[in-house]
């Protein structure tokens, strides 16, 4: 027989099972065996738990618990998943508030009439935090995240240009409009061009961009069927934020020599709730007339749990009434402007919880720490020599270096005298160790620092630089410097390993193609079910 046939796990525990007896179905005292309290598990402690299949009898509601707690034990550690830009951790308060209205539907807004006044003060705070013309004029709403906000804001840009193409007596079909973005772009941008058939125009990124978008590049793409621009705050593969100013004069100075005005959406998924407190200084907001709407996402900088995203408009104007339904539902008129109905209100909730708890100092003093440990990493791993760090918020901008070496009193706290980004530490192996150890691959570090627990990916950046790998950090509120101190030590040690040992490449390879894996298909899509991969960002995130 051959040793490497596939082998099906699930079947070898199907026939490793002893054999059930017919002829008593109940004990000697007359008891139903199911019946009988077993000390752990109950009767799934000794047959299968149910994965296909509705069973025909339920477990106790303790036993349920226990079961799917114990499978959950199987996931990373959400505190050492610094993959992620989703946020982990709410304070104590925070956590009772939200299981308090875990069963309330944000829609049901005559039920629940404070809990919709809280969704609407959480948008007028943001439109005032954006610089809004007017707090009065500007429009919003609550989303899941930032992917549905994106959607909104592409669909308002989209519906605006087919009006305008109207009044023109324009084809709205012929060519059909296009929106251009960024290569290192989010799925989620992409995802609305191919949703809401949109032409996706991606501008190509290189190191000399920064690995971000290139505005005067990008105005190569941009005619008279863009809809709009989509400038990112805080690339999800190294965190450089876009320049939106910029992008924006460009854009001023294209329609004063055509007429056609191309408005500026910005993907403030991450950088909006950083931007304002760390870098105040920098115009990406409602300052700049050519931005119409910002998307952000609650659950990521804006420090709430999973669930929450905002997309606002700086004015009325610019979110078509078509796209607004008027609801007489539940004993009285709403108005709805998203993508799905249901939604949970506990998310919100938690989002206003923060804006009274932390106030501008807090989101200030968070968005500083996450900064300032970020910078630490950075720069220890360039001192080590082993790597080289491809995001720049560790870097002093030219005017702050120049004072820095003139004066004693210069703050190396304040996160203005850096290079303005996310607090994201987006590093590689450096060319010298490339060059000393060319048997070693760098997805050897994200499989070992698996082991130890820490979530940290390697992948590849998008098309035109995608033979560049990197690894990448996202440091959030609970990534302190005691774990910053750790992670560095361990980084040092599995590379340390990895040098010393001399069968590494087998040794290695092995180890990266035995990860935990999806022992079960079923329900999920075969390889290759999707279109082929475009290169923008579509890993975990």
């Amino acid at each position: 027989m051959s040793l490497s046939k596939h082998i099906n796990p699930s079947k070898l525990i199907r026939e490793s099972k002893d054999k059930k007896t017919n002829h008593h179905n109940y004990n000697l005292t007359g008891t139903n065996s199911d019946s009988i309290s077993h000390p752990y598990g109950a009767r799934y402690g000794i047959i299968s738990i149910p994965k296909f299949h509705l069973p025909s009898k339920g477990a106790d509601a303790q036993t349920a618990y226990q079961l799917i707690h114990d499978e959950l034990a199987l996931d990373g550690s959400p505190s050492l998943n610094l993959a992620s830009f989703v946020q982990t951790w709410m304070p104590e308060p925070a956590n009772k508030l939200m299981m308090e209205n875990v069963s309330k539907n944000l829609i049901d807004q005559d039920e629940y009439p404070m809990t919709q006044e809280i969704h609407t003060r959480c948008v007028s705070i943001l439109a005032d935090l954006w610089h809004a013309p007017s707090t009065h004029q500007a429009i919003g709403t609550a989303t899941t995240g930032s992917s549905e906000a994106i959607q909104l804001g592409g669909l308002a840009m989209k519906r605006r240009w087919q009006e305008r193409r109207k009044a023109d007596g324009k084809s709205i079909h012929e060519p059909g409009p296009n929106i251009v973005m960024g290569a290192n772009a989010q799925v989620a941008l992409e995802k609305f061009a191919r949703y809401f058939e949109v032409e996706c125009r991606l501008v190509p990124v290189s190191v000399e961009s920064k690995y971000r978008l290139d505005p005067k590049k990008a105005m190569e793409y941009v005619d008279e069927n863009t809809i709009g621009v989509y400038v990112i705050l805080g690339s999800t593969y190294t965190g450089h934020y876009e320049p939106v100013k910029e992008m924006s004069d460009l854009l001023d100075e294209y329609e004063q020599k055509t007429g056609i005005s191309v408005p500026i959406h910005v993907d403030g998924a991450s950088g909006a709730f950083v931007a304002p407190f760390a870098h105040p200084k920098l115009l990406w907001d409602f300052k700049l007339p050519r931005v119409v709407s910002i998307n952000t996402s609650g659950h990521k900088f804006g420090l709430a749990y999973v669930g929450v995203g905002w997309v606002v408009w700086r004015s009325k104007q610019y979110l078509p009434k078509d796209l607004i339904f008027e609801l007489h539902y539940l004993g009285s008129v709403e108005y709805s402007f998203s993508l799905n109905f249901s939604r949970p209100a506990a998310p919100i909730i938690a989002q206003y919880f923060n804006f009274v708890h932390l106030g501008f100092e807090g989101y200030r003093a968070v968005a500083k720490d996450d900064l300032k440990n970020a910078r630490l990493l950075s720069r220890a791993l360039e001192k080590s020599g082993w790597y080289t760090v491809i995001s720049d918020i560790h870097r002093l901008k030219v005017e702050d270096h120049l004072q820095k070496n003139a004066n004693n009193d210069f703050d190396e706290e304040n996160p203005e005298n850096y290079e303005e980004g996310l607090p994201v530490v987006a590093f590689r192996f450096s060319d010298n160790f490339q060059e000393t150890y060319p048997e070693i691959q760098q997805k050897w570090i994200q499989i070992l620092l698996r082991a130890k627990g820490w979530i940290v990916p390697n992948y590849e950046l998008a098309p035109d630089l995608e033979k560049v790998q990197i690894l990448r950090v996202v440091v959030k509120e609970n990534t302190t410097e005691a774990l910053v101190d750790r992670l560095l030590e361990d980084i040092i040690e599995v590379t340390q390993d990895i040098i010393k040992q001399d069968s590494s490449t087998n040794a290695l390879s092995l180890l990266g193609n035995h990860g935990r894996k999806n022992r079960d298909n079923s329900g999920r899509m075969d390889e290759g079910s999707a279109s082929e991969y475009s290169g923008t960002y579509s890993k975990q995130c």
